[in-house]
């Protein structure tokens, strides 16, 4: 069980950081002429709060739970849960590293990094959908309602994010 409850929050955590930071650089291709600079603090800041929410979030849904601060292993195991979701921002990162040192433009590089962030996030919701075991159309339906859900979203944070 314990376990299974860092993977939840693992998973979680992926979800949320993969939502935001597919919002933030959306947002950067299609809303404004970003520069590298805007682009690398926008992302950074972005995955960096969505991490630092979930570690509070974690901790005090540990202190409520058990009556009790989390011990060292505990407390070790909510911080890899947290900087899991940094991790998720690594390759679009990369991508604007490459912009930086002019070997692509930022456009591309933005470009590269909604393919690499919507790809992570249709991969994890088939992923939420064949796991139920329902029958496959039932997956369908659960995939469907999914991928609605992420795109709202998805738009609720683009129009906070564009204003």
């Amino acid at each position: 069980p314990v376990r299974s409850a860092g993977r939840v929050a693992f998973v979680r955590e992926s979800v949320y950081a993969t939502l935001t930071g597919l919002t933030i650089v959306g947002v950067l291709l299609f809303g404004s002429d970003a520069t590298v600079g805007e682009a690398f603090s926008s992302l950074v800041l972005g995955i960096s709060g969505i991490a630092l929410a979930g570690f509070v979030a974690e901790l005090v849904a540990f202190q409520i739970s058990h009556s009790r601060p989390p011990d060292r292993p505990e407390l070790l195991a909510i911080a890899r849960t947290a900087l899991g979701a940094l991790a998720s921002a690594s390759i679009p990162l990369a991508a604007i590293a490459l912009a930086a040192l002019g070997w692509i433009s930022i456009m591309l590089a933005l470009q590269l990094s909604v393919g690499i962030y919507f790809a992570t996030l249709i991969v994890m919701l088939l992923l939420a959908a064949r796991r139920t075991r329902l029958r496959w159309r039932q997956q369908l339906v659960s995939l469907v309602l999914l991928l609605g859900l992420a795109v709202t979203v998805l738009v609720t944070l683009a129009i906070v994010h564009h204003h």
